[in-house]
């Protein structure tokens, strides 16, 4: 089974944090905090990468910047906090 991978970028680190934590209570063991790559965010810095099919309405919140869907060396927006 292939595992899609996704990537979480944030407005302060604290979000990154809560994020990932939030994942791993959801059982996501793949989630990982890593260096957001520049060409999708210069906000905090600080990214998840994860698998847990992203659900906007139970995992983003105000520091939620983007998530995105990484496809090879692609990054496909799913989702924006305007």
């Amino acid at each position: 089974m292939y595992l899609m991978r996704y990537l979480a970028t944030f407005y302060t680190h604290f979000g990154a944090f809560s994020f990932h934590k939030r994942l791993q209570k959801l059982g996501d063991e793949s989630a990982k905090l890593i260096a957001a790559p520049r060409k999708v965010s210069v906000s905090c810095g600080t990214a998840v990468s994860f698998s847990l099919e992203f659900d906007a309405k139970t995992m983003a919140d105000e520091d939620t910047e983007a998530v995105y869907l990484i496809s090879g060396n692609n990054f496909d927006l799913l989702y924006h906090n305007e």
